[in-house]
């Protein structure tokens, strides 16, 4: 079985991901957040790092696992309880974690809002929604009917999506953002689309999407995020020629 430095990996996705130039809240803490003892024979892929997750990834016998939503997004100590099981789980099985949140959802061929727009067929992109100085959505023309995309949305996700008529029944200027950008719609609707497709979103969005005139798909935070990780895990694959897996664990959310 092929061993590869845990360090040539964190090395190629954060050169590739362009990790320390994309902005992101400041508790994401992008790029390795656990190591092991320093090789990798096989990686798993999913989008929480969370105890159950932790616990796919040692059952399927991986010594890496690639995530969206890493450990940390806040001060989270103590570390007793389940945190405590989860950081032994981690060291015991020398199992090393590495998060990718903006980085991964901005990349223009590895990241969730490109690989969700092509799964829907669209084409002739653009770049939309700033987020902590880039933007990490994509945006298009495309004439579809409201309910024509909300089936394709379920299509490509595996999941149905809510969704939010506050305007036409023909989308023409789509916006996609994946995951919790929903208390966001002013900001999706001055920048000129729409129609706009992302993951989740509070109650008060409904009327507010009304108001302004705006299609709304709430597609799932996590089943709008798959796309990312995979294909990460994918490119390591084949650049490194280790094995991978994808780790489900929808939440339904």
């Amino acid at each position: 079985m092929p061993k590869v430095p845990l360090k040539s990996i964190v090395a190629h996705c954060d050169h590739i991901l362009r990790t320390a130039e994309i902005g992101d809240y400041d508790g994401a803490v992008n790029g390795l957040q656990v190591e092991n003892s320093g090789a990798v024979t096989r990686i798993a892929a999913t989008v929480d790092a969370t105890l159950a997750t932790v616990k796919l990834a040692i059952a399927a016998k991986t010594d890496l696992l690639i995530v969206h939503h890493g450990l940390f997004w806040s001060k989270t100590h103590p570390w007793t309880g389940k945190r405590r099981e989860l950081l032994q789980l981690l060291i015991e099985n020398d199992l090393a974690v590495y998060s990718s949140h903006l980085p991964l959802d901005a990349h223009p061929k590895l990241g969730n809002n490109a690989l969700l727009a092509a799964a829907l067929g669209f084409r002739k992109l653009q770049p939309f929604f700033l987020s902590h100085g880039q933007n990490i959505g994509l945006k298009t023309s495309a004439k579809i009917s409201r309910a024509e995309l909300a089936k394709r949305l379920a299509r490509v996700t595996g999941a149905e999506p809510k969704v939010l008529p506050g305007g036409t029944e023909m989308c023409e200027r789509i916006g996609i953002v994946t995951g919790g950008a929903g208390g966001e719609l002013k900001q999706a609707a001055a920048e000129g689309v729409d129609t706009f497709i992302t993951g989740e979103g509070p109650h008060r969005t409904y009327a507010l999407a009304e108001e302004l005139g705006l299609n709304v798909f709430y597609g799932g935070h996590y089943a709008t995020e798959t796309f990312g990780v995979k294909a990460l895990a994918a490119e390591l694959s084949k650049k490194f020629k280790l094995p991978w897996v994808f780790l489900d664990h929808p939440t339904g959310l």
